[in-house]
C-alpha cells in the first residue's frame, strides 16, 4: 500500500513538473517595451542575427511594393475590380520570412474608440529638415490591416511602435497602401459579389502583429503632427493630385487639420456630385431616418449592409471635400452641424479607388475623423449662439432647425 501512495507522489510531482516546464515565460518591461534608443538598438541586436534594416515608411513602399506585387499569378488573381489599365489597385507582396531583419517604426495616429477605424491602424512617422534656411516637417504614414477589435486598448493613439515586417505582407487594399496578409474573398452575399471575389490585402492576425511589435517609450499625442490647411491649399496641394493613381498612394493617410470650413448638408452621389441630404421629420417612417435612409442628414447612415463609408461635403463657399464615416461609427446618427457653425475637422486623408465605382477624374478625397470631437471643435457662428451642440437621431424626434 504504501509503495503505492509513494509511486502516486512521484507521478503528481513528475507532472507538476512537466506542467511547469510547459508554461511559457512570463513577458518583462524589457521584453514588450524599449524606453530609449540604446535599449532598441540592443533589441534590433539580439532579435536579429542575420542583420536588419529599419526603413523609411516611403523607402519600404519603394523597396517592397510592387505594381503587380508578387503574390499574383494565373491561379491567384486579384479582385475583378483591381486592374486599371497596366495599373494595379488591389495588390499584394508578401515579405520574406527569414534572413535579415526588416523593421518599421512609427507612432499610432488613430483611435478606434469612436468606430471609423475598425481593426486598422495608420502610423506616422515625421521627418525634419530646412529648406532654404527654413525648418520643414513631412510625414509619411501608412495603413495596417489588424484583426484586432478595441485596438486602442492595446495600441493607443500617440503610442510609438516598432515592427518587424518579416512574414508579413505589403499591399494596396483600392490603392490605399497597407501593411497586410495575404486574404481571399468570396462574398457570395456581398453588393456585386462578382467584381468582389478573388485576393487582396487581410487583417493581419492579432497574435502575430503582437508578437512582431514592440512599443517604444510611452504615448504621446503631443509629437503626431497635423497639418494645418485650407480647402484653397489642399485644393492645389492634394485634389489636384487625385489623377496621379501612382503618386497619390504615398499621401494616403496622412494626418490633416482643415481649418474655416462648414458642412452644407450634402452628400456624394454614385458620381461625387453634391445632392442635398434628407431631413427626418418625426411623422416619417423611412426618409431622413439614418436606419433606413442612406441619404439622411446625420454622418453615417445606414447602407443597407453594403459597408462602404458615408461620406458628407464640408466646404469654405468656393472649395469642398468630403468628410467619411462608418455607418459603424458611435457618432454616425448624430446631425450634420448646421452650415453655420464653423470650425475645423481633423482627420486621417484617405484615397479611396477601385475600377467598379470611382475614377481618378472624380476629383475627390475624403478625410476620415476618428471621433466626434474631431469634428468642429472650436467653432464660430453667425448668430449668438457660437458653439454647436451634436444631437443625435432619436426616431420620432423631429430634426432640429437650423
Amino acid at each position: 500500500m504504501k509503495t503505492i501512495k509513494y509511486l502516486s507522489y512521484t507521478i503528481i510531482g513528475t507532472l507538476a513538473l512537466l506542467f511547469t516546464a510547459c508554461e511559457p515565460k512570463a513577458l518583462t518591461k524589457e521584453d514588450v517595451i524599449v524606453m530609449n534608443e540604446n535599449s532598441l538598438q540592443a533589441q534590433l541586436d539580439k532579435e536579429n542575427p542575420e542583420g536588419y534594416k529599419l526603413y523609411n515608411i516611403n523607402s519600404f513602399l519603394d523597396k517592397y511594393m510592387t505594381e503587380n506585387g508578387n503574390f499574383k499569378s494565373d491561379s491567384s488573381l486579384y479582385r475583378t475590380r483591381s486592374a486599371y489599365g497596366s495599373l494595379q489597385l488591389f495588390s499584394i507582396d508578401t515579405l520574406p520570412v527569414n534572413g535579415p531583419g526588416i523593421y518599421l517604426r512609427g507612432r499610432i495616429a488613430t483611435d478606434d474608440y469612436g468606430g471609423n477605424f475598425y481593426k486598422s491602424l495608420v502610423i506616422q512617422q515625421v521627418n525634419d529638415w530646412e529648406v532654404d534656411g527654413y525648418p520643414t516637417i513631412d510625414q509619411q504614414c501608412l495603413r495596417i490591416s489588424l484583426d484586432l477589435g478595441s485596438a486602442n486598448g492595446m495600441y493607443p493613439q500617440g503610442q510609438e511602435i516598432l515592427i518587424r515586417c518579416n512574414g508579413l505582407a505589403v499591399g494596396r487594399y483600392a490603392n490605399q497602401p497597407q501593411l497586410c496578409v495575404p486574404s481571399y474573398n468570396n462574398n457570395i452575399w456581398a453588393n456585386h459579389e462578382s467584381e468582389k471575389v478573388g485576393w487582396a490585402p487581410g487583417r493581419i492576425p492579432s497574435a502575430k502583429f503582437r508578437s512582431n511589435t514592440r512599443f517604444i517609450g510611452d504615448p504621446d499625442l503631443s509629437k503626431l503632427v497635423y497639418e494645418t490647411i485650407t480647402l484653397a491649399e489642399m485644393q492645389t496641394k492634394y485634389l489636384s493630385k487625385y489623377a496621379d493613381v501612382v503618386g497619390a498612394r504615398k499621401l494616403d493617410g496622412r494626418l490633416l487639420k482643415l481649418t474655416n470650413v462648414h458642412f452644407n448638408g450634402k452628400y456624394a452621389d454614385t458620381n461625387n456630385a453634391a445632392q442635398n441630404c434628407n431631413r427626418y421629420k418625426a411623422d416619417s417612417t423611412e426618409l431622413g431616418n439614418p436606419e433606413l435612409d442612406e441619404n439622411a442628414c446625420t454622418f453615417g447612415p445606414t447602407t443597407k449592409n453594403v459597408g462602404y463609408p458615408q461620406s458628407r461635403f464640408v466646404e469654405d463657399g468656393s472649395n469642398k471635400v468630403l468628410v467619411s464615416t462608418s455607418e459603424y461609427a458611435r457618432y454616425a446618427y448624430y446631425y450634420l452641424p448646421a452650415a453655420k457653425y464653423i470650425g475645423s475637422v481633423t482627420g486621417i486623408l484617405s484615397y479611396y479607388m477601385d475600377n467598379g465605382k470611382y475614377a481618378p477624374d472624380g476629383g475627390e478625397w475624403a478625410v476620415s475623423p476618428c471621433n466626434l470631437w474631431d469634428i468642429l471643435p472650436e467653432c464660430q457662428a453667425v448668430d449668438a449662439n457660437p458653439h454647436w451642440e451634436p444631437t443625435e437621431w432619436k426616431k420620432g424626434t423631429p430634426q432640429p432647425e437650423d
